[in-house]
């Protein structure tokens, strides 16, 4: 073969590029239209055309006495890209078809190579046709068939390689997306069970709270305080209603959690007459906050009935609320008898602080506190803290539920 010769193996560029110009084919989704697939593909393909349509337009200004034209430079090398850029479909085809797994691997392997070895003479005969068509002397000078052997015995390597690549981009690109479904399927699978075990944590908060309060009103009754025994009642009744009406909320905001403490403490305060004192000191822009739906009220139901229930005097509860940094600080403080002498943490809890625990390490893993300790002046002091976020503003169709 003379220059010319020489010349087409310079135009054949590294199978990387080839490689890197059919990337955006596995992106397809189910309502991408088929031009909108298609396009850039082609478009990519135009890369390998343009650096070997240059390199030989280049070469041959310096090896021949009749210079080429880069139009015809273009025709010679593009062309026979277009058969790669044709063939690119059907290979993404044979490649997920006929994938390389354990599985059926010796079968794949031998479809893939006869479509290799069917699929490279396409590019190294249009080579040969578009050299004759722009009148390249080396090709016009012999026969077709003698242009395309010698083509052949010099290209298949590199044809080969080429569509190998491919097959390989198609692997990859799969095990891709088969990785992302995997991670996200496995991200929704995690989301669903901690909402699960959140939503059942809260189905054990309400009957306890449910089950003391029926009880305290069971107390009145017995003792035929009708009056006491009717605003419990009443009270409860809007308690469930707002337990109802935030179904289904993990999060709430500050000022809601409260408003629902409030009633509450409007029961317990019927029970106690005259030994409850309530006081509270809530920071104004800590009451947009988020905190979680329900988990004050457990806090603040142990401290009345283990601090101050059990004494004969008067006590009082303190709900105090913060923003410190980029945290929420809620403490519930009781005057009451403090913590017992066997007091051993949290393996002293018991069901209402164990869910709020509970709780807090499913909603915020390790960026949390939830502790339980002795006053020194007496009495214990629960402190929550969370990150300080504010809650959003309601959906409007949350509105229109509600409304």
């Amino acid at each position: 073969m003379n220059g010319s010769a020489g010349a087409t193996r310079v135009a054949l560029p590294h199978p990387a590029a080839a490689s890197r110009a059919d990337a955006p084919a596995p992106g397809r989704g189910p309502g991408v239209p088929r031009w909108a697939r298609v396009w850039p593909v082609a478009a990519l393909w135009m890369i390998p055309v343009l650096v070997t349509s240059t390199q030989t337009y280049l070469f041959l200004q310096h090896r021949q006495e009749r210079h080429l034209s880069f139009v015809a430079a273009l025709v010679w090398q593009g062309l026979p890209w277009l058969f790669w850029a044709l063939m690119t479909p059907a290979l993404f085809w044979l490649g997920r078809r006929y994938p390389l797994e354990r599985k059926a691997f010796p079968r794949n392997v031998a479809v893939h190579l006869a479509a290799s070895l069917a699929m490279s003479p396409g590019h190294v005969a249009l080579s040969a046709l578009t050299g004759r068509l722009i009148g390249q002397e080396s090709y016009v000078k012999v026969s077709f068939l003698e242009i395309f052997s010698k083509l052949m015995s010099l290209y298949l390597d590199i044809e080969l390689i080429i569509y190998w690549g491919l097959l390989a981009i198609v692997h990859a690109s799969d095990y891709h997306r088969k990785y992302r479904e995997r991670a996200l399927a496995a991200a929704q699978l995690e989301t669903k069970l901690v909402q699960a075990e959140l939503q059942a944590l809260k189905m054990q908060l309400h009957p306890h709270f449910l089950f003391n309060t029926l009880h305290a009103i069971a107390v009145l009754v017995r003792k035929q305080e009708t009056q006491a025994s009717v605003r419990m009642i009443t009270g409860l009744s809007e308690l469930l209603r707002m337990a109802l009406e935030s179904a289904g909320k993990q999060i709430v905001p500050l000022k809601q959690e409260l408003d629902f403490l409030d009633r509450y403490l409007e029961i317990e305060k019927t029970r106690f007459q005259d030994r409850l004192t309530v006081r509270t000191d809530v920071a104004p822009e800590a009451l947009d906050a988020e905190i979680p739906n329900l988990i004050l009220q457990p806090i603040v139901e142990n401290a009345i009935r283990h601090g101050i229930a059990p004494r004969a005097s008067s006590g009082s509860v303190t709900i105090a609320a913060r923003r410190e940094d980029h945290r929420l600080v809620v403490e519930v403080t009781d005057d009451g008898k403090g913590l017992s002498e066997g007091w051993a943490g949290e393996a002293s809890e018991g069901t209402g602080l164990g869910n709020v625990r509970a709780r807090l390490r499913q909603l915020y893993p390790g960026d949390h506190r939830l502790t339980i300790a002795r006053r020194p002046e007496g009495g214990v002091l629960a402190t929550v803290a969370v990150p300080f976020r504010p809650a959003r503003a309601p959906a409007p169709e949350e509105l229109r539920a509600h409304g």
